[in-house]
C-alpha cells in the first residue's frame, strides 16, 4: 500500500499546487522518490507525465474560469503559470480546440481534464513469474548516449529503439564482441540526478579486455539483489507491458521495492524463443 499512498500524496500536491511553479522534480521530492522513478512509475501507472497532468489540470481548470467569468486572458495566462498571452494561447488552443477569446462565448465546447482518483479495483487472479537473484559487481563495455527524462514516456518516441538500430549499423556490437566473454547484451538505464534534466542510457556487454575503445565507456553495474521478469512476446512491445506490470502489479503487492540504481534488460542467446528479454530491476526489502 506504500505505492498506493505515495501516488496519493503526489496527486494532492500536484492538485494543492497547481498555480505554483512546480514541476515532477519537485513532485517527487515532496513524496521523498527520485524524480527518475517517480517519473517512470507516475507514467507506467496513469499513461502520462505528471508533466502532462499539471499542464492539463491547468488549461482544464482556465478554460473554466474564462468561461464563467470576466476575466481577461492575460490574466488567466498568468495565474495559470503562462509567461504570456502568446504561449497560453497556443497551448489553450492545442487542447480545447478553440481559441482562449473564444471560450469566453455563452455555449461554447471546452475540454474537461478531470482530477486523478485512485480506485481499487479486484479483477482475476493472474500471475507474474519473477525471480529474485543476487550478483556481485561487473563491468560492462557500452555506448553510451543521453536521452531527455520525459522521453520514457512520450507517446511514438523512438529514441531508444533508434539508438539500437544505430548501433546494429555502425559496427557497435562487433566491437563489443571483441571485448567480451559472452553473447549477452545488456540496454542498461542510470537514474538521473534531481538536478538533471537527462538519463544515461548504455547499450553493451560484459568486459573483459584490456583497453576501451574510443567511443565507448565502461559501466560499473553495483552488487545488490535484482527481481528479475521475462518479457514474454515476440516483439519489444513486450518490454512496455511488463514494466507496466511491475508498477501496477508487482512492487505494490510485494516485500519489495525498487532502489535507485541501474536496471536493466538483458538478451541473450539462450533464452527460449518466446522470452525477448529480461528486466533486471535493483531491489530491497521493504
Amino acid at each position: 500500500m506504500d505505492f498506493l499512498q505515495n501516488l496519493q500524496k503526489a496527486i494532492d500536491y500536484m492538485e494543492d499546487n497547481l498555480l505554483e511553479s512546480i514541476t515532477y522534480e519537485d513532485v517527487a521530492k515532496h513524496i521523498y522518490m527520485s524524480s527518475y522513478h517517480f517519473h517512470r512509475t507516475f507514467s507506467l501507472v496513469t499513461g502520462i507525465t505528471s508533466n502532462e497532468y499539471i499542464r492539463n489540470r491547468r488549461l482544464s481548470m482556465a478554460g473554466q474560469e474564462l468561461s464563467l467569468s470576466n476575466s481577461k486572458v492575460i490574466d488567466i495566462a498568468l495565474k495559470y503559470r503562462y509567461s504570456s498571452p502568446e504561449s497560453f494561447t497556443k497551448a489553450f488552443t492545442r487542447f480545447h480546440g478553440i481559441t482562449p477569446s473564444m471560450a469566453k462565448r455563452v455555449g461554447t465546447k471546452l475540454k474537461s481534464f478531470n482530477r486523478l482518483v485512485i480506485k481499487i479495483k479486484l479483477e482475476g487472479g493472474t500471475i507474474m513469474d519473477y525471480r529474485i537473484e543476487k550478483r556481485e559487481e561487473f563491468k560492462l563495455l557500452a555506448k553510451v548516449r543521453k536521452f531527455r527524462n520525459e522521453s520514457i514516456s512520450e507517446e511514438g518516441n523512438t529514441e531508444i529503439p533508434d539508438f539500437w538500430q544505430e548501433c546494429g549499423a555502425n559496427g557497435t556490437f562487433d566491437t563489443l564482441k571483441q571485448n567480451t566473454t559472452n553473447n549477452d547484451i545488456y540496454g542498461v538505464c542510470a537514474p538521473i540526478s534531481k538536478e538533471s534534466k537527462y538519463f544515461d542510457y548504455g547499450i553493451g556487454m560484459e568486459f573483459n579486455g584490456e583497453s576501451i575503445p574510443d567511443g565507448y565507456a565502461i559501466w560499473d553495474v553495483k552488487p545488490t539483489l535484482w527481481a528479475v521478469f521475462k518479457c514474454i512476446g515476440e516483439t519489444a512491445d513486450c518490454i512496455g507491458s511488463t514494466w507496466e506490470r511491475i508498477f501496477s502489479e508487482f512492487l505494490p503487492s510485494s516485500e519489495y521495492t525498487m532502489i535507485d540504481d541501474t536496471d536493466f534488460e538483458l538478451y541473450s542467446e539462450d533464452f527460449k524463443s518466446n522470452c525477448f528479454c529480461e528486466i533486471w530491476i535493483p531491489v530491497e526489502k521493504k
